[in-house]
């Protein structure tokens, strides 16, 4: 299992979800060896070491060599790519290949195309590097890490590594969304399996709280200004309190917003058993995001423990909710659920209710990424929170239980060693 960590200091969701594939993958009798590296190794790196990131994300030679002694000592049935960035490199696809190991990547962003793995720029879904040989206008815009010498190494990076991309063995893409954008890419249909994340069951629900719990990286792409915005055209305690989790360079909103409104609350970045002590207390839990979010965790630790959901029509949400093939309101049809999970929501016939584009699905409900949509939801979401608990967890353990998810885990990797190798 390979996987360049993230930072710890800021949330990661595929970290989380690393951690967790690890252990359930090892409690289903599975041998897994991790290869982990950290993005916080590399403030204490060595002079030499440092000297040579310029170029590891396109091969990263210590990471190879040891991986290949790795490899050479455990000879494993298969490898199983996360992040390759900074510190991997997609060139561990090539050592694996060279070693006759076949290889997985769990697809959780867009960075086979896009620098930044967003589709986001300046508070916009932005394509424009699709398509493209080299992705000139991520370097124009600084797309990656904020600067252009970056972002120029990360498109140089990504048109080195597309043929290698293209060699992986098996993708997981974890809603039909990803399935359609690795499509685009030049990935053929047998090599891509959708399978969705897994988290750990909590147990017996909780009795439900009241109001609404937000909790994310406070990031741009996230939809934190959003939710303030929406949030602030009802009267201070019409809805319940605001919970905010996380931490991240758009802090400062919500501790204003909380210093603003008494029902604000912002609770920092919480551990597990603060994670679980927020989703207690509320009601409903939401998912904001302004970009094409792939799978947000904190969704399947919702609907886990009880809660639906209230989120944007975009990304992996309307599927994560049930939503992308609505049951209700009537009338709104197949031609909504697609638009919305490509994040183009046309406004609906039907009564004054339905204008601002909501759409209930099993276990909660979606609007478009507008804060007069989102503002006229979330009574709705909260009213209606009663009747859709015993649905959220039900889809839980239908769809994102670890049971049902190892299993489809191990079918892609038996898949693999039945043909003896790599494809």
């Amino acid at each position: 299992m390979a996987h360049n960590r993230y930072r710890e200091a800021q949330p990661s969701g595929e970290n989380t979800i690393v951690d967790a594939e690890i252990a359930q993958l090892t409690e289903a009798g599975v041998e897994v060896l991790p290869f982990l590296r950290s993005s916080d190794e590399i403030p204490s790196m060595s002079k030499a070491a440092k000297a040579l990131l310029p170029i590891s994300p396109i091969w990263a030679p210590k990471a190879q060599q040891d991986l290949g002694r790795l490899l050479d000592e455990h000879r494993p049935d298969v490898l199983h790519l996360h992040n390759p960035y900074p510190l991997l490199s997609p060139w561990v696809v090539r050592t694996a290949h060279r070693h006759g190991v076949p290889v997985v990547q769990t697809v959780h962003n867009y960075r086979q195309v896009c620098s930044s793995g967003l589709y986001f720029r300046d508070g916009v879904i932005c394509q424009d590097c699709r398509g493209r040989a080299l992705g000139v206008p991520a370097i124009v815009h600084r797309c990656y890490r904020g600067s252009r010498a970056q972002s120029a190494l990360m498109a140089t990076t990504l048109a080195v590594h597309r043929p290698t991309w293209r060699s992986v063995d098996r993708f997981i893409a974890l809603t039909s969304a990803v399935a359609d954008h690795l499509r685009d890419y030049g990935v053929p249909d047998e090599r891509i399996v959708v399978k969705p994340n897994a988290v750990g069951d909590p147990g017996v629900p909780a009795p439900l709280g009241d109001g609404f719990l937000f909790m994310a990286r406070l990031s741009p792409e996230k939809g934190l200004d959003l939710l303030l915005e929406a949030w602030r055209r009802h009267p201070v305690g019409a809805l319940g309190q605001l919970r905010v989790a996380g931490d991240g360079e758009l802090r400062p909103l919500v501790e204003a917003a909380a210093a603003e409104r008494a029902d604000v609350t912002y609770l920092g970045q919480l551990d597990r058993a603060g994670v679980r002590a927020a989703l207690s207390a509320s009601a409903v839990v939401l998912a904001t995001s302004t970009w094409h979010d792939v799978l947000p965790t904190v969704i399947i630790e919702a609907l886990a423990s009880g809660r639906p959901v209230l989120g944007t029509a975009l990304g992996g949400i309307p599927y994560l909710v049930g939503a992308d093939a609505p049951r209700e309101p009537a009338g709104t049809g197949p031609a909504f659920a697609a638009s919305a999970v490509a994040g183009h929501v046309p406004p609906p016939a039907g009564p004054p209710a339905l204008l601002a584009g909501l759409v209930t699905g099993e276990a909660g409900w979606v609007v478009p990424p507008d804060a007069a949509a989102l503002a006229a939801a979330l009574p709705v979401a909260r009213a209606g929170a009663p009747r859709l608990a015993a649905t959220a967890r039900s889809r839980y353990e239908r769809t994102f239980h670890p049971d049902v998810v190892i299993k489809q885990h191990l079918d892609i990797y038996a898949a693999l060693t039945r043909k003896g190798g790599v494809e």
